[in-house]
């Protein structure tokens, strides 16, 4: 059994319009929700054993605000072609994992991580499936099941839904306005 966790980088910042996209970093309410994700993942054990992570500064600043909450010491693929890719190209990054890797994060941006998702989600509670289509927002973390032996066998609706957490549902979401 394959376990992929697919995040969508934290809430990111609008404010200067002179910045490149790629370069846009957290804004605050990303870097308060963050670590109550990695806490919420470490506290339920859903810890990866490699991390793929697009380039985009907003990504990586998601990933270094969890890493410290959640595990020291978790390799981490920083890939250029995670940024804005489509769900296609973030399935090939996944196929391509290394077999005796069995859990994987994969933090990057929408629409790819919403459409991936939902294309590899073949089961799961109806609420979180129905969630999970509906919105997939900033800061958002699916836990999939999949069946599939090797990560290069994973397609569309192999997998499970076993959770589908959006920052709003992490607990003490409203009094820290997360």
């Amino acid at each position: 059994m394959r376990t992929l966790f697919l995040l969508r980088h934290a809430k990111s910042s609008w404010g200067d319009s002179g910045i490149r996209d790629h370069d846009r970093p957290l804004a605050l309410r990303g870097r308060r929700a963050a670590p109550e994700m990695g806490r919420l993942m470490a506290e339920e054990g859903l810890v990866p054993e490699l991390v793929l992570c697009s380039t985009a500064v907003r990504t990586r600043e998601t990933w270094s605000l969890i890493e410290p909450v959640l595990a020291d010491g978790i390799p981490v693929v920083y890939d250029e072609n995670l940024y804005g890719a489509s769900a296609g190209t973030l399935l090939h990054a996944v196929q391509a994992v290394p077999e005796d890797t069995h859990r994987v994060l994969l933090i990057g941006h929408n629409p790819g991580i919403e459409t991936l998702a939902a294309g590899l989600v073949g089961s799961g509670s109806e609420q979180a499936v129905r969630n999970l289509r509906q919105k997939y927002p900033t800061g958002a973390l699916a836990q999939l099941s999949c069946g599939a032996d090797r990560w290069k066998d994973v397609t569309q609706g192999d997998c499970r839904l076993d959770r589908f957490v959006r920052p709003k549902d992490l607990p003490g979401a409203d009094a820290r306005d997360l």
